[in-house]
């Protein structure tokens, strides 16, 4: 009897033992699941707060936003990180909904042109003035010049965790618009002539913070934007770039 206790008690320590390992596999996994997850927006958090300037203030009048920005928010929501509202982030006229696009007409002959950023890999990436669809190109966004002439192009450009990034993938295309840095070149070519920008400043604003978006006629710029921190839609970075050879 005493054998046989013996053999039913190591039978039972062993399915202890297993379930215990079992136990500390699945909590471990949870917790490098959780990590590859969520590294990325700490990570950049931390490194935005340190390095990129956070533009707080817009000088738009709030009078001249706020009619739209309400109605806009009543179907969409709000941009609160825990807002149950679901926003489609491939469409860019939700990015600044204070400013759609959808409502101007463009009256630019030129309907599509290619970037290319070498330090990104990114080589001869559709642009789509006046485009919506950020899944299937880059968009340029309230179009009113064009790269070469005298004025601000803002391009639009999805991103998303970098675990994730393709480079020929439209979602995911700016994931690593971060990376840039002073000095880095862009080039944007618009019907076979190729005209090469240089970026200068990168700060990061709200989506009510519109600004960023109005012409400036002294030079010729670029301004890129997408959403930040990487995988979310809380704010948008902003790189600008401005245009060195003609």
């Amino acid at each position: 009897m005493a054998i046989r206790a013996y053999v039913k008690e190591k039978q039972k320590g062993r399915v202890q033992t297993t379930v215990h390992l079992m136990s500390y596999v699945s909590l471990m996994a949870g917790a490098v699941l959780l990590f590859w997850a969520y590294y990325p927006i700490i990570s950049f958090e931390i490194y935005s707060r340190l390095f990129i300037n956070q533009i707080l203030n817009t000088p738009i009048p709030r009078s001249e936003i706020a009619t739209s920005l309400s109605n806009v928010q009543q179907v969409l929501g709000s941009y609160n990180a825990f807002s149950s509202n679901l926003r489609d982030f491939v469409q860019a006229n939700v990015w600044f909904p204070s400013k759609p696009q959808n409502l101007v007409a463009i009256n630019l002959a030129v309907k599509k042109y290619t970037m290319s950023i070498p330090k990104l890999n990114i080589n001869n990436a559709q642009v789509l003035v006046g485009g919506e669809d950020l899944s299937k190109s880059l968009v340029h966004y309230l179009p009113q010049s064009l790269p070469g002439e005298y004025g601000n192009v803002a391009i639009f450009g999805h991103s998303t965790l970098p675990q994730m990034y393709n480079v020929k993938d439209y979602k995911t295309i700016f994931t690593h618009l971060p990376s840039l840095e002073k000095g880095d070149k862009v080039y944007a070519t618009v019907e076979n002539r190729e005209y090469e920008y240089e970026v200068y400043d990168m700060f990061i604003v709200k989506p009510e913070q519109v600004s960023v978006l109005e012409q400036k006629l002294d030079d010729a710029y670029l301004t890129l934007i997408t959403c930040v921190p990487p995988g979310t839609y809380w704010n948008r970075l902003v790189v600008r770039a401005k245009m060195v050879k003609r």
